[in-house]
């Protein structure tokens, strides 16, 4: 079978969390839960690295702001894994080239973590703290069962994220005008800290 629906899956899961999805293929390899994940995946060095990555994400990513912050850092990261992670699945398979894997891994995880970063936004436009906290644990959760669905059902699973996709990038359009007043607030909170360092530099009579 080919490996595609697997690639298009951990495309998409890589734009919410990439370092989830490293180590959950990880673990699953190491145990030999499948063996569709290559050996570069189960290396413990790897492991341990992606585990305290993600505990790093699991933290910041429940932060108002910080979280957004995250996002913009994770913009290049998020999508360069998830075409790595998805060359490296065609690679152990063989059957799909694996810069073509790469190309759809790399594209959805981008269209995934557009998703993800723009709703971050909107949310943090809400008064109270603790939406931050269920989007995000909402989020690790997706991640970790739709790529453990994906190691049995991979057909399956991949239509569910290309659903997730569909639905998110819709959810997106529709908080737009959200997304706008969270980058009209931090292009202002940036001018308030320019013009802030710009007074305690040449301070008046």
């Amino acid at each position: 079978m080919s490996v595609l629906p697997l690639v298009f899956t951990s495309g998409w899961a890589s734009g919410i969390n990439a370092y989830a999805v490293v180590l959950l293929f990880g673990v699953f390899g190491a145990t030999g839960l499948s063996d569709e994940v290559p050996e570069s995946l189960q290396r413990t060095d790897v492991l341990v690295t992606a585990g305290v990555l993600f505990l790093f994400e699991a933290v910041a990513d429940k932060i108002p702001y910080v979280d957004s912050a995250w996002d913009t850092a994770h913009t290049v990261i998020r999508p360069v894994s998830g075409a790595v992670v998805a060359a490296l699945l065609a690679g152990e398979s063989g059957s799909l080239p694996e810069l073509a894997a790469g190309a759809v891994g790399g594209s959805t995880a981008l269209l995934s973590h557009l998703v993800k970063a723009g709703t971050r936004m909107a949310v943090n436009t809400s008064p109270e703290p603790f939406s931050n906290a269920g989007v995000s644990i909402a989020e690790d959760l997706g991640v970790a069962g739709i790529i453990t669905f994906a190691v049995f059902n991979p057909v399956a699973a991949a239509v569910v994220a290309g659903v997730l996709l569909l639905l998110g990038l819709v959810t997106v359009l529709f908080l737009a005008s959200r997304i706008r007043r969270f980058l009209r607030r931090r292009a202002q909170r940036r001018e308030e800290k320019r013009m802030a360092g710009a007074g305690r530099r040449w301070p008046h009579d």
